[in-house]
């Protein structure tokens, strides 16, 4: 199933293999990444997920969809978004080329994949998280109707160190 999620100014799409240079731009800056698992990326590992993304696109039935995000009115890249659905729960992300921050994508975007994962994927819960330092992101939730349930003490270890997450989520009847 080949996804194509249109808003106001984005249009969320499958990736392609030449899309791994616009996403490379942004996966690769270390203020990106900072509150990430994952990267900075070299090109090696860029190539690699875009490589996943389209594997991704395969699978059926088809439960995580990760998608690039590109301006409706040039189609330029400017970002990664993602819904991974389990059961009656999904989990969605996003990550953005800083050029871009500031600008309401990430919110245009997130609102998207819960409408979609509600929608499409029919399930109940839609849940996301972010580092407790990561106040754009937390802000980005809130927009979008998400409520805090607290926080994940150490749940995860990644760059040398255990970190902390904020939870938050949106359930259905709540869009």
């Amino acid at each position: 199933m080949s996804i194509s999620i249109q808003t106001e100014r984005l249009i969320l799409r499958d990736a392609v293999p030449e899309d791994w240079a616009a996403i490379h731009e942004y996966a690769s800056d270390p203020q990106v990444v900072r509150h990430s698992i994952w990267g900075p990326n070299t090109e090696e590992q860029t190539k690699e997920y875009v490589a996943q993304l389209i594997e991704m696109q395969r699978e059926m039935p088809r439960m995580s969809f990760e998608l690039v995000d590109a301006l409706k009115e040039t189609g330029e890249l400017i970002g990664g978004c993602g819904i991974h659905a389990a059961g009656f729960n999904a989990e969605i992300g996003y990550t953005f080329n800083p050029r871009f921050w500031g600008s309401g994508y990430a919110s245009e975007a997130a609102f998207a994949l819960l409408r979609f994962g509600f929608e499409e994927l029919g399930v109940h819960r839609i849940y996301a998280t972010c580092r407790p330092d990561n106040e754009a992101s937390a802000k980005v939730m809130q927009r979008i109707g998400m409520k805090r349930e607290g926080r994940m003490r150490e749940h995860l270890y990644f760059k040398g160190a255990f970190h902390d997450s904020e939870l938050y989520s949106i359930l259905r009847h709540e869009l």
